[in-house]
C-alpha cells in the first residue's frame, strides 16, 4: 500500500504549530532513534527510498510519525526532534538504504552544503544540483515567502537516485507559533513558481509571496530592475519611497528599509546580470531585505504589484481532539495510523518496544 498524498503522489504543504519550550528527555529520543530507524528500514526495504521521501513530505504522514514515536502530537518541537531521531538512526545505514539525512537545528542547519558535498565525495557523484536544492529551498522561505517566520530548522534529505526532499521550520516569536514547510523534489518544476503544491491552512495572514503563480509580472519585473537599471537609480527610487505612505492592506512596509546598506548588495546585483527571478534569489546576499526593497519599486513605482496571499492554508496537521483549530481529520489519520502499524508490525523490535509503540497507536485510533 503507498501513501497517496495527492493523485499525482507529489503533494507537499506547510504546517503551523505552537512553540513549545524544553526538549525531549533522552530515555525518550534514545528509543525514538532506534524506532524511526526501524520504520525507515521497513517503509525503504518495502516501497524504496523514495517512497520515505514522499511520506516525509506530507505534513500528515510526518505529524503522525512523530505521534508514533511518542513526541507531542502538536508541539514544534515534533519537527526538530523527529528530524534528528531519524538522522541519527539512519547513522551508519544511509548507503545500504540509500537514503542520506543532512543538516538540523540551528548551526547544524547551515552544515548542510557541507555534509551533502562529503557524501558526494564518498559516494562519487556530483553533489552540486542537491546543494543547489537545498540553498535554494531555503532562500524561497526566507526571502521570496516573507511570511513572518524566522527560519531556524532545515533537514535535508536525498536518495542514492539524486531525488530529495526538504522540511525546514521558521519561528514567529510575534504569535508564538512555528510553521513547517515541506518540499518534494519530484513535485518542483519550478523553485520560484509555487514549488509548494497544495498547501493548506486553518489561519492565514498577510505575506510577501513572490513564488505565487500571479506574481510571475512582479518577479519579472523585480528582476529587470535589479539588473538593468543602475544601483544609484534604484537607491534613489528607494529613497522616494521612504517617504511613501504605503496601503494598509499589505505586508510590505519602509520601516527597516534602509537605501544605503542596499547599494552594495544592489551593485552586485547589477553587475551580476541575473537573468532571472530565481538566478537573482540564488546570489550572494540577497535576502529578505533585498527583496522586498525590489518588490516596493515594482508595485510602487512599476506599477506591478506581486502577490500578499499567504501560501500556509492549514494550523495543525490533523487537528485537535477538542476541535481546536478544527475537528481531526479522521480518514486522514487513521489511514497514517494504519502505515505506521504495518510498519511497526515488521520491524524487528525488542517485544517491550514493539507493545508501547502498538500501545501507542491503539490509543491515536481511538483518540
Amino acid at each position: 500500500m503507498k501513501w497517496r498524498p495527492d493523485r499525482s503522489g507529489q503533494r507537499t504543504g506547510i504546517a503551523n504549530l505552537p512553540l513549545h519550550g524544553g526538549k525531549a528527555p533522552r530515555w525518550l529520543f534514545d528509543r525514538m532513534v532506534k524506532l524511526a530507524r526501524e520504520i525507515t528500514i521497513v517503509i525503504v526495504t518495502d516501497y524504496g527510498a523514495e517512497e520515505m521521501l514522499r511520506r516525509l513530505s506530507h505534513p500528515h504522514w510526518f505529524q503522525a510519525f512523530g505521534c508514533v514515536l511518542g513526541y507531542d502530537w502538536h508541539s514544534s518541537g515534533v519537527t526538530t526532534v523527529l528530524c534528528g531521531a531519524l538522522k541519527e538512526g539512519v547513522k551508519g545505514l544511509e548507503r545500504d538504504l540509500g537514503l542520506f539525512v543532512n543538516g538540523g537545528k540551528g548551526r547544524t542547519s547551515r552544515k548542510t552544503p557541507s555534509e551533502i558535498e562529503s557524501w558526494g565525495e564518498r559516494l562519487s557523484v556530483d553533489p552540486s544540483p542537491l546543494v543547489y536544492a537545498s540553498r535554494m529551498s531555503a532562500k524561497v522561505d526566507s526571502a521570496a515567502v516573507q511570511d513572518g517566520y524566522q527560519l531556524y530548522h532545515h533537514t535535508f534529505f536525498f536518495t542514492s537516485g539524486g531525488n530529495w526532499a526538504v522540511v525546514q521550520q521558521g519561528m514567529n516569536d510575534a504569535n508564538g507559533y512555528a510553521r513547517r514547510y515541506h518540499w518534494l523534489g519530484a513535485g518542483v518544476s519550478s523553485f520560484v513558481n509555487e514549488p509548494h503544491s497544495a498547501i493548506l491552512s486553518a489561519g492565514r495572514g498577510s505575506a510577501l509571496n513572490l513564488v505565487a503563480s500571479e506574481s510571475a509580472p512582479a518577479r519579472e519585473t523585480v528582476t529587470r530592475i535589479a539588473a538593468g537599471q543602475k544601483p544609484e537609480s534604484t537607491i534613489a527610487d528607494l529613497k522616494k519611497l521612504t517617504t511613501l505612505t504605503l496601503p494598509a492592506r499589505h505586508y510590505l512596509t519602509t520601516e527597516d528599509l534602509r537605501p544605503d546598506s542596499l547599494s552594495k548588495i544592489l551593485l552586485s546585483a547589477y553587475e551580476h546580470q541575473p537573468r532571472d527571478f530565481e538566478q537573482l534569489l540564488g546570489l550572494q546576499g540577497v535576502g529578505p531585505k533585498t527583496i522586498r526593497a525590489l518588490s516596493l519599486i515594482s508595485e510602487l513605482i512599476r506599477g506591478v504589484a506581486p502577490s500578499y496571499r499567504d501560501p500556509a492554508r492549514y494550523s495543525f496537521a490533523l487537528g485537535g481532539k477538542d476541535g481546536i483549530p478544527y475537528p481531526v481529520d479522521k480518514t486522514t489519520y487513521d489511514r497514517s495510523i494504519e502505515l505506521l502499524a504495518t510498519a511497526v508490525n515488521r520491524a524487528k523490535l525488542d517485544l517491550s518496544e514493539k507493545r508501547e509503540a502498538l500501545g501507542r497507536l491503539a490509543h491515536l485510533s481511538t483518540a
